[in-house]
């Protein structure tokens, strides 16, 4: 009796682990043929961009770099060109840039963060949390100044080039605060890095912490974004770029100095372009923010009269030219002309980063390197 028992306990043993093969053998053809698939498609989307890249330096760009995550990991990150044309430094996918005002969403992101844990009413005014902002006679949120609806004028003049050291936020709210607003708030989108400072502001505030602590704590550590940080000009910092301009010749020069002190939080960090990947691609699901935040900063703001700006809370909302839904962020500054795209349908983030103001290149360079990793 026990051995019959044996036998058949045995048979069954043999039929599992044959069944068993079968099935593996099945899964291993079924598996195998996408995973090559994909893996010649990353080699084409990876020569496309090298080409792409080679082609923007070809256009007297000093330094640039590029890197493309798909789903979160970093599959393809390059750098071209000079760093430091002095040196001869390379430009490397580790080098940090003026990343000007993708610093935006990042600001965003601490907000959103703050919102959550109802330190702030994106609802509330302004003076709630700054009480030293003038009163204009009507009410600006953080929502509209998030949004560039709150009418707080951009840069005007020379201000693009303050080379003057700002020892605090508030005191660098001086350079626009007095002034008159461009329009009511809510009734037209009006594009403003200050709008951004005043937000600064309010993070300060309402979480209890000097502004660039909270970002680097809260934010950039938090992220992992080890990379990213506040362009101090006093502060040594590893593998920061040199800033070239054009004289009105074309010719390169050293960009002027500047002190990004006055506007941090709307185009004062640095950054890597594997760092911004990553962090595009950590808000294409919920986790380091709800759901709920993550709709609000990707859904298009609205003016009173209910037209659409195409810009959330730091972000913009548009289509690509191939028709998908993009979330991006450009960032102009001196020394510095960058690009990030995030494609939530297909989790496609790209970022590029180059070492020259007004550089010459369109989104649509960015769409063409970052697309064919997804097959498109």
């Amino acid at each position: 009796m026990t051995t019959s028992l044996s036998a058949r306990r045995l048979a069954w043993f043999v039929l599992i682990v044959c069944l068993m093969l079968l099935h593996g053998a099945d899964t291993f053809t079924q598996v195998t043929a996408p995973s090559a698939a994909v893996a010649t498609r990353y080699a084409d989307a990876r020569a496309h961009a090298h080409r792409i890249g080679n082609e923007l330096l070809a256009r007297g760009i000093p330094g640039l770099a590029i890197a493309v995550a798909v789903d979160g990991r970093v599959v393809f990150a390059e750098g071209f060109g000079y760093a430091d044309l002095e040196q001869r430094v390379p430009a490397w996918p580790s080098t940090k840039f003026r990343i000007g005002s993708i610093s935006k969403p990042l600001t965003a992101v601490a907000l959103m963060q703050l919102v959550e844990q109802r330190k702030v009413d994106l609802d509330a005014p302004v003076q709630k949390y700054v009480p030293s902002f003038p009163d204009k006679g009507t009410k600006i949120t953080p929502r509209l100044l998030a949004g560039h609806l709150a009418g707080i004028r951009h840069y005007k003049d020379d201000e693009f080039l303050i080379a003057k050291h700002y020892d605090s936020i508030v005191e660098g709210l001086k350079i626009f605060q007095d002034d008159p607003l461009v329009a009511p708030p809510g009734t037209k989108y009006s594009y403003s890095t200050y709008g951004f400072n005043l937000l600064s502001a309010i993070i300060e505030s309402a979480s209890g912490e000097k502004f660039l602590d909270y970002m680097q704590e809260h934010v950039f550590d938090a992220l992992g974004l080890v990379h990213t940080t506040a362009d101090e000009n006093r502060r040594l910092v590893d593998e920061r770029s040199r800033f070239y301009s054009r004289t009105t010749t074309g010719a390169l020069e050293n960009a002027p100095y500047v002190d990004n002190s006055y506007k941090w939080a709307g185009g004062g960090f640095l950054s890597t372009p594997e760092d911004v990947a990553r962090f595009g691609s950590a808000l294409l699901r919920p986790g380091f923010l709800t759901a709920d935040s993550l709709n609000l900063l990707f859904s298009s703001q609205k003016t009173i009269a209910g037209q659409a700006t195409n810009y959330g809370i730091g972000w913009g909302i548009q289509k690509s030219q191939s028709g998908q839904r993009i979330y991006q962020h450009s960032g102009g500054s001196v020394g510095g002309t960058c690009q990030m795209i995030v494609y939530p349908e297909t989790h496609v983030v790209v970022a590029l980063l180059t070492n020259l103001g007004d550089a010459l290149w369109k989104i649509a360079d960015v769409e063409s390197i970052a697309e064919p990793f997804a097959g498109r």
